[in-house]
């Protein structure tokens, strides 16, 4: 996609704001590392802490290994309503902005197959499952007037002169959505050990714009510009493999243990390239195509669980990323993607902790999880609230750390159950925009002119999403 960039060693986070367009690092963090994680209502309930227990094909998207638990057959669908709010703060004014989403979030099912012999293999079972999730995210920034980038121009005498744009607000929208489907097997060895394999297809389909609001003072104007490269959209997608393992250690306690390879995904873009004419001086812009390949981390999940009695259950997982994000080498754009990756990127982790609890029919759920930023602390060049620039060091700058907290219930009526959750999801984190490189045509383009500042603005947004499911569900 960034074709006008230059070739480092070491590239610094500064320099690789200005070169090119920090979508792309969120990207590949936010949309292609991270795969949907929405199951039913119960696994949602609990926060996706499953990896020792499983028992359903929610178990896919932890431990496949889980299959091997379920003793009946079972198919659910899920119907999942997500509102996204978040908060943009510069300067002492703050923006909002809600997106509420409705839709099947997850349809899975798991066949059981009882195995009549005399042999220690209990069970051979089959599960699939496909996760949708919406990646709709809109944050607008209100402009700070103290934040001025110098800018040459030509009359129109044809006289050069230095006009001053004032920022004066900035919009980041992406939308569209994500899914993954799993198919996989599990078994179940002398009611002690679960092994579990699956096989992962991703696809994502996005849109995304990025424009900011400036103000010329040698006209009074306001004009309107769109990021260098944007808008792009991508079509994406990817497989990827899992294997897990649960053991009985007592009838009260089990461990589990799973690993997922990366996954390699086939992104096809379609982007918008802003340029000068050497003909007339004029800027002009036409729309590219190109084809991106792309790693994730691979992750690995380790589990444990209690279960004291048949109406008590709690899980604890903890997933940590063993592999950094890698793009093909095709050009000069994907060698500096690996190297901030390689200098910047930590191996993201999670704890997730979950319980069940019954009376009766009823089920009672709860969970909550952590999930660390991708990122370590970066320093990049920023303008304060007064619009002196400067070095300033980030500690969660385009991501940050999640916060994810569960409860549901749900009520079995023999072969039919019904289950509802709610997920309240947090995070906060430093949001750099607006800088770019004249040299490298990576700034603002209008139709009039372009403008690059050295420096970033940085807001700080608060996201929060309140999600609700409600499953119903076939035991056979």
């Amino acid at each position: 996609m960034l074709k006008k960039s230059l070739v480092l060693i070491g590239v610094t986070a500064a320099f690789y704001l200005q070169a090119q367009d920090i979508s792309t690092i969120r990207n590949s963090i936010d949309v292609y590392s991270n795969t949907p994680m929405v199951g039913s209502s119960k696994f949602n309930a609990m926060v996706g802490s499953n990896g020792a227990l499983g028992g359903d094909a929610s178990a896919l998207l932890t431990n496949p290994a889980g299959l091997g638990v379920a003793i009946a057959g079972d198919v659910s669908a899920t119907l999942s309503v997500t509102d996204n709010k978040n908060t943009s703060s510069l300067a002492g004014s703050s923006i909002n902005y809600n997106i509420t989403k409705a839709n099947i979030g997850n349809a899975s099912g798991v066949a059981a197959f009882q195995l009549m012999t005399e042999s220690p293999w209990k069970f051979i079972n089959v599960g699939a499952s496909i996760s949708t999730q919406s990646l709709e995210n809109y944050v607008e920034t209100g402009g700070n007037t103290n934040v001025s980038i110098p800018k040459n121009l030509v009359d129109g005498s044809g006289n050069a002169v230095v006009g001053n744009l004032a920022y004066l607000g900035h919009a980041y929208n992406r939308y569209g959505t994500q899914t993954k489907f799993n198919l996989g097997v599990g078994a179940n060895y002398n009611n002690s050990l679960y092994l579990g394999a699956s096989l992962n297809m991703h696809y994502a389909d996005l849109n995304q714009y990025d424009s900011a609001n400036f103000g010329l003072d040698l006209d009074k104007t306001i004009y309107s510009f769109d990021k260098q490269y944007t808008p792009f959209s991508e079509k994406s997608n990817g497989f990827s493999a899992t294997v897990g393992v649960i053991g009985k250690i007592t009838n009260q306690f089990r461990l589990g243990a799973s690993i997922e390879t990366p996954t390699w995904w086939n992104i096809d873009r379609i982007y918008s390239d802003y340029y000068t004419s050497t003909d007339d001086g004029l800027i002009y812009y036409d729309n590219f195509v190109e084809n991106r390949s792309f790693r994730s981390p691979m992750k690995a999940t380790f589990s444990g669980a209690f279960v004291p009695t048949k109406n008590f259950a709690i899980n604890v997982d903890y997933t940590l990323g063993v592999t950094k994000p890698k793009y093909k080498v095709q050009g000069d754009a994907e060698r500096e993607l690996n190297s901030f990756f390689n200098d910047s990127y930590k191996n993201s982790s999670e704890i997730k902790v979950g319980a069940e609890y019954r009376i009766k029919a009823l089920r009672l759920r709860g969970g909550y999880s952590y999930a660390s930023s991708p990122f370590d602390a970066m320093t990049i060049s920023a303008y304060s609230n007064n619009g002196q620039a400067g070095d300033v060091n980030y500690s969660n700058l385009i991501l940050g750390a999640r916060n994810t907290i569960g409860a549901g219930l749900g009520y079995d009526f023999g072969k039919f159950y019904v289950d509802a959750a709610y997920q309240n999801i947090s995070s906060k984190y430093k949001n750099p925009f607006l800088s770019g490189n004249e040299s490298f045509g990576t700034g603002y383009y209008s139709g009039d002119f372009d403008v690059a500042s050295p420096s970033s603005v940085v807001s700080d947004v608060k996201n929060i999403r309140n999600n609700f499911f409600l499953t119903v569900g076939w035991k056979f």
